[in-house]
């Protein structure tokens, strides 16, 4: 590992790579060791997977596997989505695991080995990552990128059926094009950018703050005279023809996944057109960027001063600062984005925090943190450690008011075992949100940080230490988290083992908890279960209702001229046939 007065210093000079010049065996070893790391990347990541064998994020994953099993040529379903926001880029993704007669557990379990294979292949990309615009060397690259892929803001989500476990290895994909593009212009470089920010766009909503950024990023360049026109038009295509595949595939859809959701409208304006819907806003974006601070062991921080100077102070070369404008801006769009949505859903925060949408930035700016304190001087890591200490202090501040504020106005906040997991992890915070220990471990990392820039021999242990960090929290997010939600929502025994037959018509009473329901429906993978109030259609020949002996609302089959399969009382579902 290389020192200096300035991180990227050498951005200009071609990087030394001894075993690149040595013989062709070690010309091969880097893509040898990164094959073998995605693939051992997959490998853990199918390991954690093992005990979910049904959703546990619900609703959104049911929206992408009823989508997917449709593209597929499955049965209808339905989508939680509305109309505005509604995106198939995810549900095309994974709709191969839908193809032939595979029943649901194997269909979810081919959804997660395609999520772990997208997932994996960040290893690779911060790779690139590192080597081409932090400019570390080969062993420090390698670590780093280790880091990267190992976060839980980036490995957790391969374990459902969520678009989260895509977003971060596009995310950085899209940034090193976006890096090559103005170092060097052309129209295959613009068109390749193009491509990244549609995919962005046909994946989710929040593609839509990466697409205006792309927008705005192109102008610049052709007002700048950085970029010709025909460049700029080759960086816009792609965007506007994945729009439009967009279009044209929900449209192909029609009305086979029927949506749930509604439009954002005048409550989204009324959350934050008032003074105190701004504040509300401004404290949930702080808190938003405070997360990022935290789950990266103040290493965000560092790299956002890096990034702040860069654009004061150019002295990296242009393609760098325009990358980290555009990383920094895109950050701030999408935890203000996000939060405006999410006040608009019900008027007030109902959120503690909602990390989700902004997690897929953490592995490039914990690449950049972590090339300052690489390859930066003693006093250069201390100033930028002491700007991302003053985040962790004042932004724990801002959460732990608002979280006082709102309890002393009678509201509750929600935090969720999907609203950040890993900080969960870090603070032991299952059930609650723990603002001042979560500085308190950035704090501790921030001081590891300086630790290694003072001695460089402690810089190899500190990327060791933090892998395993990573490695270790997902264990206990898998432990505490995911194997309680997956034991909880399996309704047992299996529908397959209540002799329910392919081809009968099933149905579903809205007395039976949503969650069982919904897993219960997944099951049944020759039709649609829709639901019902009391009395099933007469056209139905199976139909799962609430059991529940003695209580109200259990629902009594014979009186409706049905036959109890069996079910499980203490779940309170049963399954009925038609007598």
């Amino acid at each position: 590992m290389a020192s200096g007065t300035d991180v990227m210093d050498r951005a200009a000079a071609p990087t030394p790579d001894t075993p690149a010049s040595g013989s062709p065996r070690h010309r091969w070893l880097v893509p040898l060791l990164l094959a073998a790391g995605w693939l051992l990347g997959v490998a853990w990541r199918m390991w954690l997977a093992r005990h979910t064998t049904l959703p546990i994020a619900h609703t959104d994953e049911d929206s992408y596997l009823n989508t997917a099993r449709a593209l597929a040529g499955g049965p209808d379903g339905f989508s939680s989505e509305n109309e505005l926001l509604r995106r198939v880029g995810y549900p095309l993704l994974i709709s191969p695991a839908f193809l032939g007669e595979h029943d649901f557990t194997t269909s979810y379990t081919l959804v997660k080995l395609i999520n772990s294979l997208v997932n994996a292949a960040l290893f690779p990309l911060a790779y690139l990552f590192a080597r081409r615009l932090l400019r570390l060397d080969t062993a420090p690259a390698l670590l780093a990128a280790a880091v990267a892929a190992t976060l839980p803001a980036t490995a957790f989500y391969a374990d459902v059926a969520m678009i989260d476990a895509v977003m971060a290895p596009l995310v950085v994909a899209w940034l090193l094009a976006v890096h090559r593009w103005i170092e060097r212009p052309g129209p295959l470089a613009a068109a390749t950018v193009g491509l990244l920010v549609g995919a962005f766009h046909l994946l989710h909503s929040r593609g839509l703050v990466i697409v205006a950024v792309h927008v705005g990023l192109v102008l610049l360049l052709v007002v700048r005279r950085r970029v010709r026109p025909r460049a700029a038009l080759a960086a816009l295509l792609p965007v506007l023809a994945l729009a439009l595949v967009n279009w044209a595939v929900v449209r192909l859809l029609g009305d086979r996944v029927y949506l749930l959701g509604s439009n954002p409208g005048g409550g989204t304006v009324r959350a934050v057109a008032s003074g105190q819907g701004l504040v509300r806003l401004g404290a949930a974006v702080v808190t938003q960027l405070w997360y990022l601070v935290v789950v990266s062991f103040g290493l965000a921080g560092v790299a956002w001063a890096t990034a702040v100077r860069e654009l004061r102070r150019p002295e990296r070369g242009p393609a760098m600062r325009w990358t980290l404008g555009v990383a920094l801006v895109t950050t701030v769009g999408v935890a203000a984005g996000a939060s405006v949505i999410l006040a608009g859903v019900t008027g007030k925060p109902s959120d503690a925090i909602y990390a989700r949408y902004v997690q897929m930035l953490v592995p490039f700016w914990v690449l950049v943190g972590l090339a300052v304190v690489l390859t930066g001087g003693y006093r250069l890591v201390l100033r930028r450690v002491a700007v991302a200490a003053a985040l962790l202090v004042l932004g724990a501040a801002v959460v732990a008011g608002r979280l006082a504020y709102v309890a002393s106005q009678g509201h509750y906040l929600r935090y969720g075992g999907f609203s950040a997991p890993d900080l969960m992890a870090l603070t032991g915070g299952w059930r609650e949100f723990r603002p001042v220990t979560a500085a308190l471990v950035g704090l501790a990392g921030c001081a590891l940080l300086v630790a290694a820039a003072r001695v460089p021999r402690l810089r190899v242990p500190l990327l060791v230490a933090l892998v395993l960090v990573n490695v270790g929290s997902l264990q206990v997010i898998t432990q505490r988290l995911v194997r309680p939600m997956a034991a909880s929502t399996a309704p047992t025994p299996p529908v397959a083992d209540l002799g329910i037959r392919p081809g009968e018509r099933v149905y579903a009473s809205t007395g039976v908890f949503y969650i069982l329901r919904f897993n219960l429906s997944h099951q049944v993978t020759w039709t649609d279960v829709r639901w019902f109030d009391d009395s099933p259609p007469a056209t139905a020949d199976v139909v799962f209702a609430r059991w529940a002996p003695g209580a109200a609302g259990d629902w009594n089959g014979a009186a409706h001229g049905f036959v109890r399969l069996g079910g499980n009382p203490r779940q309170h579902w049963a399954a009925w046939r038609r007598g």
